[in-house]
């Protein structure tokens, strides 16, 4: 059995950054993934990272604003000074390791707008940000030598005398189970965007460590706030990212109206991301739309411009629907996308569970709360996924490795053997897969009520029932996705269910949360947390106080 002070679930931005740090402060650092780590969905990301740097006349107080507004006021406001506060150093951090950050014509770091901000804050490296920061933050763990289980999948988190203590996973390669211990863990495996159909999410996003999380006793906050991207592609939920309204796309309807006039006047395109997205989908259910979207318009920025700020979305564009951005507007509509909910954890990345940790989209440190400001994300994973390894340096040195006893391993064993033999007549995990995800979709939508939410909760308590008549066509062990892919439902259905119970429970309307029968907002009765947690009984939702420091609630205008 291998042993680690830190082992790291996840290598995507906020896995690796805990991990280099990790191995700064001079632990005995793995990390396991089920994908080689520059596959991680962090490599999609697109816009930009924010943060407010001094010399350029800007305010961590500003950016630190703009987060909670944008937030509708549930995002905890010193996670959010925390995050705001440390911006500056981590970009410049990641620039000295050697992201090669787009530069303006003075040679200085150039910025964007991005959504929900006055100050064009948003440092970016053209529309391939992510991409950027993951290779290079791979390039330091390659520097630093880091033990990397790659292609494994994490079955469990191990608990003894209440502490986690260690893994089971599956080598996919070989199809062997094994045991890891550890004196801590960190999972940072993303989001869960695949519980949704269509998303702009990799196939991998189906919210592994939320389920591990959940079944070791840790609680799931905020799970309702679900972000609908404003502009994803037509037929296929491809993200167009959000970089193209920064840099003066506009967005029209059938009528060849800038709408948003009507509904952000101040803002405009620029509105935060939960405010458009319905803005868009009103135009579209009042007959001002075009097949069921809107239209994303380019052609004024030039065919020069795009191609050296936005390439990337003209290949898309291209590819995916034969249109020059130069010459024609393309058809957007919008798509699930990110997940502001998740583990529970302090802004040292702890959570309830002693020894457990977490950081990036899986986590929720109540940065984000209703709304995610857009080019936070990367923010909140290099900041949180850094402070997740420092703070855990104190619990690897006060805690000695625990042995995962061996009827843990042979139980997890025996649970895969038996989905190996269910006869071949039941149901393939890809067909419950699909039903649960567009019952998702048309149930947490960008508009719910009541019937929506109990319709989709019905329909992923009867996913559950199904997925016991589940059957593999593949036997076999060696990279058996079929296996991998049953497994991954089996989080997926407790993901699902924690989203139902979430936005069961919160009765009101609050950013991505938008109850068509309970329109307002309620500061008295709910400017609150959601907490799920699952039992025996069930999934089970109380809730906790938001955190407020210096700016009070106020009506939420663009």
């Amino acid at each position: 059995m291998s042993k680690h002070d830190l082992l790291i679930i996840g290598a995507g931005l906020a896995g690796l950054r805990a991990a280099v740090e990790g191995v700064r402060q001079g632990l005995n650092v793995a990390v396991i993934t089920k994908v080689h780590p520059v596959r991680s969905h962090s490599n999609a990301a697109q816009g930009g990272i924010n943060a407010a740097l001094t010399d350029r006349g800007d305010d961590w107080r500003d950016h630190a604003f703009s987060t909670i507004k944008g937030s509708d006021y549930l995002a905890d406001q010193d996670a959010v000074e925390i995050m705001c506060k440390e911006a500056g150093d981590a970009l410049i951090e990641l620039e000295h390791m050697g992201v090669i950050f787009s530069r303006d014509d003075e040679g200085k770091l150039g910025t964007r707008a991005f959504g929900g901000q006055k100050k064009a804050r948003t440092f970016f490296v053209g529309a391939i940000t992510g991409s950027a920061m993951l290779h290079v933050l791979y390039e330091q763990s390659v520097k630093y030598n880091l033990s990397i289980y790659e292609e494994w999948f994490v079955t469990k988190l191990v608990k003894v005398d209440g502490k986690c203590v260690g893994v089971i996973a599956i080598d996919m390669k070989t199809g062997k189970v094994e045991s890891i211990s550890a004196k801590s863990i960190v999972i940072a495996t993303g989001g869960a965007g695949r519980v949704f159909e269509p998303s702009t999410n990799a196939i991998i996003c189906t919210g592994d460590g939320l389920s591990l999380a959940l079944r070791a006793g840790a609680e799931l906050m905020d799970t309702e706030m679900i972000q609908y991207h404003p502009t994803t592609l037509a037929g296929n939920g491809i993200l167009l990212s959000e970089a193209a309204r920064g840099e003066g796309a506009y967005l029209i309807n059938s009528e060849n109206e800038r709408f948003m006039e009507r509904y952000a006047p101040d803002y405009m395109e620029l509105a935060s991301r939960d405010v458009v997205s319905r803005s868009e989908q009103t135009e579209i259910d009042e007959g001002r739309g075009i097949n069921g979207c809107v239209l994303l318009d380019m052609r004024h920025l030039g065919k020069i411009f795009i191609e050296e700020r936005l390439g990337y979305l003209q290949e898309v564009a291209t590819e995916f629907m034969g249109i020059d951005l130069s010459e024609k507007p393309i058809p957007i509509k919008p798509g699930m996308h990110y997940i502001m909910g998740g583990i529970k954890t302090d802004y040292n990345g702890a959570t309830s569970v002693p020894g457990l940790y977490a950081a990036g989209e899986c986590a929720n440190v109540s940065v984000h709360g209703a709304n995610r400001l857009g080019a936070n994300s990367l923010l909140d994973t290099v900041v949180f996924g850094r402070r997740s390894a420092v703070n855990s340096v104190e619990w690897v040195k006060n805690n000695e490795f625990i042995e995962i006893p061996d009827e843990i391993l042979i139980s997890e064993k025996k649970r895969f053997q038996s989905l190996f033999d269910q006869p071949s007549s039941g149901i393939r995990p890809g067909k419950l897969r699909l039903e649960m995800a567009e019952s998702m979709t048309k149930g947490i939508g960008v508009w719910r009520d009541e019937k929506s939410i109990n319709n989709a909760w019905e329909k992923v308590k009867n996913i559950r029932e199904n997925y016991n008549n589940i059957f593999l066509d593949d036997k076999g062990k060696v990279y058996n996705t079929d296996l991998i892919g049953a497994l991954e439902l089996d989080f997926m259905i407790d993901v699902a269910e924690s989203i139902c119970a979430g936005a069961k429970a919160r009765k009101e309307s609050r950013g991505a949360h938008f109850r068509t029968d309970l329109k307002d907002r309620d500061d008295k009765n709910w400017l609150k947390h959601t907490l799920v947690e699952k039992n025996d009984e069930g999934f089970m939702v109380k809730t906790s106080d938001v955190k407020i420091t210096d700016w009070e609630p106020e009506e939420r205008v663009y």
